[in-house]
């Protein structure tokens, strides 16, 4: 296996596992607040003290300027971090003793782990690109596969569907249709409506390559000789045409997950998204808007590095599969 492919799912592995079992890698639920402490910097774990191996821990950090939001920290409180412990929030890979917190990213103006809530936030951004994809690629697939190896009317309808559907600009429909929603929706149920109308359109592009492919397939010799020992027309299609796509399909589905991925931060960061508390890659971004956060808070960006870091990794698998064909 080539290097680049390792890298990319290796990495890809790693972002899901942590996204996946969030509870257990998340310090703190996504939406617990500590107003005492609005923009909290990313906390400093200290493994040395007096020059000397200690046990890791970290100091308590106090709010000395609540207008310009400066701590100072206080080297006099220790605090030692607890691995594989149970506490209030549940079972945690890592947690810290009282009456210490701990941010790993820093905090946002709530006072909310940003670390912990990138993890939660993974579940939707990747949650609407893996699903988004695999639904794409099914309807896309099929009706490829029926436009080109049964030709006449049916291709001529898919294709004028198909025509129809890429002539539309799918951002500016999401906004338009996000604006129709009820304002009363959940979190869950504006995923849903963001999966839905992301692959009612997606499969446009993907069915007229497969159609394509399918037209050169289907006057292969192993083909006509499924049909010369009486192979029905699907059981063609599902053993001998489709299979034959599977490698472009894979490859095209790597370099659309980003797609995805940024077709729902961009709608979440303008506000039409997952709504808050519950958060996304997307609606955690918006607070960087404002210039002055950005410059004074860094660590609020750090939903953008974890966007970066999924959507690079997919377009080296992606980029690595296409030049390996």
């Amino acid at each position: 296996m080539e290097k680049g492919v390792k890298f990319s799912l290796t990495l890809i592995a790693l972002l899901v596992i942590l996204t996946v079992f969030a509870d257990f890698f998340a310090p703190y639920p996504y939406d617990l607040q500590n107003r005492k402490a609005p923009y909290h910097p990313p906390t400093r774990i200290y493994i040395f003290e007096n020059g000397r191996l200690t046990f890791p821990h970290i100091h308590l950090y106090v709010l000395k300027d609540p207008l310009f939001k400066v701590y100072e920290e206080r080297r006099d409180v220790h605090c030692r971090l607890k691995f594989f412990t149970k506490t209030e929030f549940g079972i945690k890979l890592i947690s810290v003793e009282k009456p210490c917190r701990l941010y790993l990213l820093g905090g946002d103006k709530l006072g909310r782990d940003v670390f912990s809530r990138i993890l939660y936030g993974g579940r939707y951004s990747l949650g609407v690109a893996v699903i988004g994809t695999l639904v794409t690629f099914f309807i896309g697939a099929i009706m490829g596969g029926i436009s080109g190896y049964f030709g006449g009317k049916t291709d001529a309808v898919i294709m004028r569907t198909v025509e129809v559907l890429l002539s539309i600009p799918t951002f500016y429909l999401l906004l338009s249709l996000r604006a129709v929603f009820p304002l009363e929706m959940t979190s869950g149920q504006i995923f849903l409506m963001i999966v839905l109308i992301l692959s009612l359109i997606g499969w446009a592009g993907l069915a007229r390559v497969v159609r394509g492919m399918v037209l050169s397939i289907r006057e292969r010799e192993f083909v006509l000789a499924a049909k010369t020992y009486g192979a029905g027309t699907f059981r063609i299609l599902r053993k001998h045409i489709l299979p034959n796509t599977y490698y472009y399909l894979i490859v095209s589905a790597t370099l659309s997950i980003p797609a995805y991925i940024l077709g729902e931060a961009a709608l979440s960061l303008l506000g039409l998204g997952i709504q808050e508390p519950e958060p996304s890659w997307g609606n955690m971004l918006s607070e960087v808007r404002n210039i002055n956060v950005l410059s004074s808070h860094p660590w609020m960006l750090s939903p953008g590095v974890a966007i970066f870091i999924t959507v690079l990794a997919f377009n080296i698998l992606g980029d690595t599969l296409l030049r390996r064909r």
